[in-house]
């Protein structure tokens, strides 16, 4: 698989420079062996989004900046982890995709068919 292909197989686009997100922090859902958590899926985040993965303990919206991490609000983008997507999924409050800025590699976890009913760029 090319390393820099999205979910529809053309090339990956940049999901967020502000706040700067992704596994190398070059503002794309890149990956390679090493990230474990396939920081892969190009999310829109909301409020219903943040609370709950606060309450399973992955706040994502509480400033780190001993990690240059500005905490998210409803609105920003993020390369999140497939399986956090998924997980989400399932518990109802999946977050909105841009398809066009997720990595294919998430295909080994999520569905594409299930990406694309909260894909926010498909015309």
């Amino acid at each position: 698989m090319d390393a820099k292909l999205n979910v529809l197989g053309e090339e990956l686009a940049p999901c967020s420079e502000n706040p700067l997100t992704g596994y190398f922090r070059d503002g794309c859902c890149n990956t390679e062996p090493a990230d474990v958590g396939s920081h892969t899926v190009c999310v829109r985040v909301t409020r219903k989004f943040l609370e709950y993965s606060r309450s399973v303990g992955n706040d994502l919206s509480t400033p780190h900046a001993e990690f240059g991490f500005p905490g998210l609000r409803p609105g920003d983008q993020w390369c999140l982890c497939a399986a956090r997507w998924q997980e989400a999924l399932d518990a109802g409050v999946a977050p909105h995709v841009i398809l066009q800025a997720t990595h294919a590699a998430c295909l080994k976890i999520v569905k594409l068919a299930d990406l694309k009913r909260f894909a926010v760029d498909l015309v």
